[in-house]
């Protein structure tokens, strides 16, 4: 049997990230709090209904889910998704791993979002040292300390760096003899190999974050607030760093869908927001919706009163509701946000809206409705 040849990604060159260039930057690019809304009438029918329900399962102590793209961040949305977050309107968000990282570049050094046509023409597309370096060591160090993927990435933000643990302190968990746990056993091993691999020293070390105010994850993990992350193998830049671990990747990702399942479980009576996710939102959402009602019906339960606000920029041609689901030949039918949602029950709208006009207009008029106390603290 013929073995297959891989690339070697300790023969790739990567670059210091500083010399890239970007498309956004912070603090120029990013969008405040206070940032006036410019909503369609469209948009303001739908923010209104939103803020209501939102009200309603705060006010109940019911989960408001956030999930979104990677454009929201690269939109510059980060402070009004931490305005939404201290104030008390949301108890989990979840993106997927393009998500993660422009947050986590944006928070490291002010900037993210390179050319791509022109870096795949010089074979540098993605292959930057700090990038793949920290996020990775940090899913590493994650997956061996209990994390799941977007905590991980908070971690390093917040802490403004990783405390790298002995082989000593490894081999020891590596005894899964004696621990008895051989997930945390097997994990250990993957970190002490890649910190042999990579030279790297027992002991802190330190990872300033220059930006670090504006870091979404970064904000999540210091309230508390599960801050979910769902990464695809091969679609994100930190793949091509030979630091990097499907190990540790499967290990984050896998229990932070189990966490976001979780909130779908409580999500009677509460909201979903998906924001421009044309795919990783949806597909996530309706196989932890099953699981979560194969889990209800078991105790006696149903989910089946809640509200989903979807957003996205392509405009509605067909109205699921009313219509049903269109025949393959329709174009609608592959919008896979559409066709999803539309088959999970309780209350869908769905708004052609720009993201930052959404998530500022729901910050403000949350804002201007919460005299009275409404909100509860979020969902542990």
């Amino acid at each position: 049997m013929n073995t297959p040849v891989h690339v070697d990604r300790m023969q790739l060159i990567m670059r210091p990230l500083a010399e890239r260039g970007n498309r956004v930057h912070f603090p120029d690019d990013a969008v405040m709090p206070d940032t006036p809304a410019k909503c369609a009438p469209e948009g303001q029918a739908f923010i209104g209904e939103a803020v209501k329900r939102i009200r309603a399962a705060r006010a109940a102590n019911r989960p408001v889910v956030l999930a979104f793209g990677a454009h929201t961040i690269k939109n510059g949305l980060g402070p009004v998704m931490n305005a939404l977050m201290r104030e008390g309107w949301l108890t989990h968000l979840a993106t997927n791993g393009a998500g993660i990282i422009h947050d986590w570049e944006l928070a490291y050094q002010g900037a993210t979002s390179e050319d791509v046509r022109a870096n795949v023409a010089e074979g540098q597309f993605g292959l930057w040292q700090e990038t793949g370096l920290y996020l990775n060591l940090a899913l590493l160090v994650g997956a061996w300390s209990g994390r799941g993927y977007g905590a991980s990435v908070g971690v390093l933000v917040a802490e403004q760096g990783l405390d790298l643990p002995t082989e000593k302190r490894l081999m020891a968990d590596a005894d899964a003899v004696h621990q008895k746990d051989l997930d945390r056993a097997a994990a250990a091993l993957d970190l002490m190999a890649a910190m042999r691999r990579h030279h790297l020293a027992a002991g802190r070390l330190d990872v300033p974050h220059r930006f670090g105010s504006f870091g979404v994850q970064a904000e999540a993990y210091r309230r508390g607030i599960p801050f979910t992350g769902h990464p695809m193998i091969g679609h994100d830049i930190i793949y091509a760093h030979p630091m990097n671990s499907g190990a540790a990747v499967g290990r984050t990702a896998e229990r932070d869908f189990l966490a976001y399942a979780t909130a779908i479980r409580g999500l009677q009576g509460g909201v979903y927001l998906s924001i421009g996710s044309a795919v990783m939102s949806p597909m996530i959402f309706e196989k932890s919706l099953s699981m979560a009602r194969n889990l209800a019906r078991q105790a006696g339960e149903t989910i089946d009163d809640f509200f989903l606000g979807v957003v996205d920029l392509a405009p509605a041609t067909w109205d699921w509701q009313a219509q049903g689901e269109p025949p393959p030949d329709n174009a609608a039918y592959y919008q896979r946000y559409a066709k999803s949602f539309s088959r999970m029950g309780g209350t869908l709208r769905y708004a052609s809206m720009d993201n930052r006009d959404c998530l500022l207009g729901l910050l403000h008029e949350l804002r201007a409705g919460s005299a009275g106390g409404s909100r509860k603290q979020p969902l542990g």
